[in-house]
């Protein structure tokens, strides 16, 4: 999997008025016209995929340049206006309830796109728990949507939710069905989270915990408690290693957790073996329980997660937002004239663009026709 960035947006409320949303259609339709035949659908996936290009994409279309509806809002209009047929990619999923329907869409991708639907729900599964369990940063997910091409390059783009700082977060996936693996991650830094990604030792240790029987796993949790309580055994300090219980881990871990919840999980992933990460998640790994796989893995075997934002601050992508102006008038009112020259300007350009495509299909037929009667003539 390639995560390509993560951005964060202030909770906005409020609808799209109907004026506002035919002028977003039609130029993310003849933007995505522009696109499809310039570069061809899979580099429109990979375009989409990161969150800056994709920010900048809301902003063109007249949607707010820091709001939370960007995603929500932007990726709606996109579904409604791409043809898989004529574009040879597609967007499954959407916001809340319409995220579950991505294994049903996935079936109409194979049967348009002919891609492997199976393989797009479980990638669709296991990039929702990746944003939810390996990070865990505060925010609930709550938008999930899956495009697809029909060479198989696919992206995610998901958006959770935290009420406590108003914001926003969306995050950026990218690769091949595959599940090949690099990252690159904007947005604005919390003061912590857990990042479990990176520390590939800590992974391994994870499944091979989940392997173990949960009664030992239970009581190994109970020390790590204890631990991060202050009361430490006196046979840690003669490991070799610092044990740490600082405010950071307090507060991470410090809320009431309902161990028999966490035994049955670990009972059912005991009973499937999973063999690596990617099974685990997939088996019914959740966060409460990842969350106390984490402190184990610390406090006993001194592996642990990130306790650092996995967040860079990118550069300010308001001057996107000066192309047409944005919904709520921010940072200046939707200017409609120039909206719809652009659009007009747009869609003839595409007109033209598919005229001349198709009178030179015709002239290379007409010519391979021309050529075949003579061929027939000389034999």
């Amino acid at each position: 999997m390639k995560l390509e960035g993560i951005f964060d947006l202030p909770l906005h409320t409020g609808r799209v008025p109907p004026w506002l949303a035919i002028i977003m259609k039609r130029l993310s339709r003849a933007i995505i016209d522009v696109m499809v035949m310039e570069w061809g659908p899979d580099k429109v996936v990979e375009r989409l995929s990161n969150p800056l290009w994709f920010q900048a994409f809301n902003n063109a279309i007249g949607m707010d340049w820091d709001s939370s509806g960007s995603t929500t809002v932007t990726l709606g209009i996109m579904k409604e206006v791409v043809d898989p047929l004529e574009h040879g990619f597609m967007i499954l999923g959407g916001k809340g309830e319409k995220a579950r329907e991505v294994p049903n869409e996935a079936l109409r991708a194979e049967e348009v796109l002919g891609v492997n639907s199976g393989e797009l729900i479980r990638l669709s599964k296991l990039i929702a728990k990746s944003d939810t369990v390996v990070i865990q940063d505060g925010h609930t997910l709550y938008h999930h949507s899956v495009i697809i091409s029909e060479s198989g390059k696919w992206a995610v783009i998901q958006q959770g939710m935290n009420l406590s700082t108003k914001l926003a977060r969306r995050y950026h996936w990218h690769g091949t069905l595959d599940l090949s693996r690099s990252e690159l991650i904007s947005g604005f830094k919390q003061d912590f989270a857990i990042d479990a990604s990176q520390n590939e030792r800590l992974k391994k240790l994870v499944v091979d915990l989940v392997n173990e029987r949960p009664s030992k796993v239970i009581s190994e949790y109970k020390k790590a408690k204890a631990i991060l309580s202050g009361n430490v055994p006196i046979e840690y300090y003669t490991r070799g290693y610092e044990i740490k219980f600082s405010k950071k881990l307090k507060i991470i871990y410090g809320k009431p957790v309902d161990e028999r919840k966490i035994y049955e999980v670990l009972q059912k992933l005991y009973e499937t073996k999973p063999k690596n990460l990617e099974e685990v998640l997939l088996n019914g790994l959740g966060p409460s329980t990842a969350k106390a796989l984490y402190l184990i893995s610390d406090l006993i075997y001194n592996e642990p997660p990130s306790y650092e934002d996995p967040v860079k601050v990118p550069y300010d992508p308001l001057k996107y937002a000066l192309a047409h102006g944005g919904k709520d008038g921010a940072p200046i009112p939707i200017n409609r004239r120039i909206a719809y020259e652009v659009i007009h300007t747009l869609e003839e350009i595409i007109e033209k663009a598919k005229l001349e495509r198709h009178n030179k299909e015709l002239a290379l037929r007409k010519l391979r026709e021309l050529y075949s009667g003579r061929a027939e003539e000389g034999t």
